[in-house]
Order: structure tokens, then sequence, then C-alpha cells
């Protein structure tokens, strides 16, 4: 019997030692829930694979380049034709220029011969035969004159719409 009780010391030496390895084991399980909330990972940021993105970059660019390039040929055509207008209107300003120092300096130079004429023979037909045929070359002068002008612009037009195409 002694052996008995030596076994049933031990017995419950055993227990006691299960129970606070219970206790133990209870105290450190006891936290698990609130740990693994703590621990389970929070995507605060979506990350995407970089192959993904580059894929979505490239469809990007094959759909806004069309439109890009499409709005810059019309930006291209838009400022030809500005260049054009532009190049037109200067034609256009040097030919009026060019008739009112035509009619400024040949006004002068017609008060001249009439001035001449007048002295020469003052109720004359010479007189007013000199001034018709001065009238007429400054006419003349102005026709030839600006009918160069709007050569030099229609070979500047030509050479602007053949530049274009």
């Amino acid at each position: 019997m002694t052996a008995l009780l030596g076994c049933v010391a031990t017995l419950k030496s055993t227990l006691d030692i299960l129970g606070s390895s219970i206790d133990i084991l209870d105290s450190g399980v006891s936290d698990f829930p609130r740990l693994s909330k703590v621990l389970q990972t929070t995507r605060h940021f979506e990350l995407v694979p970089e192959h993904d993105l580059h894929q979505a970059q490239n469809a990007l660019q094959d759909e806004i380049r069309p439109e890009v390039s499409m709005l810059l040929g019309r930006v291209g055509m838009y400022l030809e034709r500005l260049g054009r207008r532009e190049e037109s209107l200067r034609a256009k300003a040097e030919l009026q220029m060019g008739r009112l120092g035509d009619s400024a300096g040949k006004s002068g130079s017609a008060a001249a011969a009439k001035k001449k004429a007048k002295s020469m023979n003052a109720g004359g037909a010479n007189a007013i035969k000199m001034r018709m045929l001065t009238q007429k070359k400054e006419r003349l002068s102005y026709a030839v004159e600006r009918l160069t002008l709007q050569a030099q612009q229609k070979e500047r037009q030509l050479r602007m719409s053949v530049a274009a195409t």
C-alpha cells in the first residue's frame, strides 16, 4: 500500500503540474482573438502587378494616340491656312500701299505737268492734249503696277498651295 500511496502522490503532483500548465496555456491563448485581429493584414491600398499597369498604360495610349494625332493635324492645317491668309493680307496691304504711294506721287507729278502746260499755253489745245496724255500715262502705269503686284500675289499663293500638298 505504501507503493500505492507513492503512486497516488506522484499522480497528484502530475495533476497539479498539468492544471498549472492548462492555466498557463489558458492565459496565453485567451488573447488569441485580439491578436488575430491585430495581426490580420488590412489592405489600405490595392496593389496592382506591374505587368497589369503596363497593359493599362498601353491600352490608354492606343486609345488616345489617334485622337491626339487627329487634333494635331487639324491644328497644322489651321496654322497653314492662317499663314496663307497672313501672306494674302500682306500682299493686299502692299498693293494698297502701292496704290496710295502712286496716287500721292502721281498727283504731285500731274500737278507739276498741269502747271507746265498752263504756263506754256494757258487755254490752248496743246495743254489739254498734254494733260490727257499725262493722265493716260498715269492710269497705264498704275494698271501695270497693279497687275505686277497681283501676279506676285498669285505666285505666292501657288507656292503656298504646292508647299501645302
